[in-house]
């Protein structure tokens, strides 16, 4: 097709094909390029596409495999403007032809670093769901509208070297680095379910000092829609963690947070807020983090008119010992992590099964799902169990991945997506949250179905 070949290879960084991916860097990925005698240059491409390459270099032939001539299997819509970008620059896009082999599918099946028990999962799902079906399910939830309600929290994270102890007291010496704030609370949650659905709205409070709006204005994508109460007597959340730079390991926390309840007429100004447009939503979700946005009179309201009611309660060290799943009476969807179930019940000894039976029965929701960290979760809907095993291979910080589970589960099961696909899909985006540091990283949906597609050749 041409005198000189060039090739360029997608950067580690933007390889998104799960868990473990790629199997091989792009160091390695590129000197086997070179290795080919019909191969002239390669480089490690910059970008997340051709795009920008293709007006640096400006080819006479883009080239690309057979597998990528139908467009409308390409999932990210990418090749229809690399096609666009090449024809800018005067030249055009070919494929060539012949016996192709997907990396993917060797990958899975010769030097995986996926568990049996992933395998066995994964096996089982690519023998029940095509992955148009799965995109035809992701498709459902873009229709839907998505109301939240919970605390809105500013995760600070201030990394430091971690210099040793003083010499002359028993404290531990940090020396600052710098300085990160993310989105946190249920403004992460909006974050996650943005890429995902037609319609986000928060309902939450601000505190009246230090209240971060300015923050929050430049963190919040303009398409969430945000109100609130103003808090009386409190800052609006902000929780600081000192980092060791070195090891990535938090070494001290420290909160600027009231977490009294509101008063009555905090309260009443946010019943009125939700009484005005709860109807209109087709789910809503509720991160109960147990600061004191959530009153019992609000809890009676949400469960009374919520066309689906999503809940999770989390334990954290302002509220052990006083906040607990028992705080609703109903609610469509439970997500608990297995310890806060066990600290509800004061149950370290029974089957999980058998705890979560118990509050389906208490609750009367359609589904629970307990997480279990390293092994996965467990769903339950009034008749059979469905576990799937964590997919995450590396943990760089788990703060924020229970709240990314929670958050697209959820929109699965208000959008009807079976059990078992729900399951895998919400390890895989919790498995993405761990991977990076904060709680800044956004889901991606063209990036998960990727992952999908990938990890279920």
């Amino acid at each position: 097709m041409g005198d000189v070949l060039v090739v360029t290879i997608t950067p580690d960084r933007y390889v998104n094909k799960g868990p473990g991916r790629p199997a091989f860097k792009e160091k390695h990925r590129a000197e086997a390029i070179a290795a080919l005698d019909i191969v002239d240059f390669v480089a490690i491409n910059k970008w997340t596409t051709a795009i920008e390459t293709i007006k640096l270099l400006k080819p006479d032939l883009y080239v690309k495999g057979p597998d990528f001539k139908d467009y409308k299997d390409d999932v990210t819509g990418n090749i229809s403007l690399e096609e666009d970008a090449v024809k800018s620059v005067g030249g055009g896009i070919a494929f060539t032809s012949g016996i192709t082999f997907s990396s993917s599918s060797l990958i899975n099946e010769r030097i995986s670093q996926l568990s049996e028990d992933q395998k066995k999962f994964s096996n089982k799902l690519k023998s029940e769901y095509s992955f148009k079906k799965i995109t035809e399910y992701f498709d459902r939830l873009t229709k839907l509208r998505v109301l939240l309600v919970g605390e809105a929290i500013i995760d600070e994270y201030v990394f430091c070297d971690t210099i040793g102890k003083s010499g002359k007291e028993p404290v531990l010496i940090n020396k600052k680095i710098s300085t990160e704030k993310y989105s946190g609370g249920i403004m992460a949650v909006a974050n996650q379910v943005l890429d995902f659905c037609k319609e986000v709205k928060i309902l939450s409070y601000l505190g009246d000092r230090d209240d971060q709006n300015q923050f929050i204005k430049e963190n919040l994508k303009s398409n969430i829609d945000i109100d609130y109460v103003i808090k009386s007597n409190s800052p609006t959340i902000l929780k600081t963690r000192f980092i060791d730079n070195y090891t990535n390991i938090k070494t001290l926390g420290v909160y600027d947070i009231n977490d009294d309840l509101l008063n009555k007429k905090e309260e009443t100004e946010l019943c009125i807020k939700i009484e005005d447009c709860i109807r209109e939503y087709d789910v809503v979700i509720v991160a109960d983090y147990g600061h004191g946005l959530i009153t019992p009179k609000i809890v009676d309201l949400l469960e009374d008119k919520s066309n689906f009611l999503a809940v999770n309660t989390q334990i954290n060290s302002f509220n052990i010992g006083y906040h607990t799943i028992s705080k609703y009476k109903k609610a469509n969807y439970v997500c608990v992590h297995e310890g806060e179930l066990r600290h509800d019940y004061r149950n370290r000894r029974d089957t999980i099964e058998y705890l979560i039976r118990n509050l389906s029965n208490r609750i009367g929701s359609d589904f629970i799902l307990v997480t279990q960290c390293s092994l996965g979760s467990l769903a339950f809907d009034n008749s059979n169990f469905t576990s799937c095993p964590a997919y995450a291979t590396e943990v760089v910080d788990r703060i924020g991945a229970g709240d990314t589970l929670f958050a697209i589960t959820s929109l699965c099961f208000a959008a009807g997506i079976p059990k078992d696909l729900t399951l895998f899909i919400g390890n895989l985006a919790a498995a993405e949250m761990v991977a990076s540091i904060g709680t800044g990283m956004k889901l991606n949906k063209i990036n998960l179905l990727k992952s999908i597609e990938s990890l279920l050749k």
